[in-house]
């Protein structure tokens, strides 16, 4: 079972940078896919980012493209997400993810992703 934590949370004004973290059990992390989504007030969960055992194959939503960096450490088991340039638009609870096995389903979709982390809050304040 692969349990993730997260971590690195809180408030930040627009422009402002802040960095996520998510612990990872699991005796085989590297060789898992990886990512972030996050929800909003009101809205739906979105996809974020993702990062899968080849830390070169990476992908991003069109709004984060070029401000957030997903990254992983195999080492430390562990997931990041560099968030910079923090918008208003940005203020939303953002879950790791993790998947072992791989579908058919988009990595852009929730419903691809195996394990979820319990969330953490992000803030961005104009």
């Amino acid at each position: 079972q692969v349990q993730l934590v997260e971590s690195g949370g809180g408030s930040v004004q627009a422009g402002g940078s802040l960095t996520l973290a998510c612990a990872a059990s699991g005796h085989s992390f590297r060789s898992y896919s990886v990512g972030w989504f996050r929800q909003a007030p009101g809205k739906a969960r979105e996809f974020v980012g993702a990062i899968n055992y080849n830390p070169s194959l990476t992908k991003y939503a069109d709004s984060v493209k070029g401000r957030f960096t997903v990254s992983r450490d195999n080492a430390k088991k562990t997931l990041y997400l560099q968030m910079n340039n923090l918008k208003p638009e940005d203020t939303a609870v953002y879950y790791c993810v993790a998947q072992t096995s791989w579908g058919t389903a988009s990595m852009t979709s929730p419903q691809a992703w195996g394990y979820w982390g319990q969330g953490t809050q992000v803030i961005v304040s104009a």
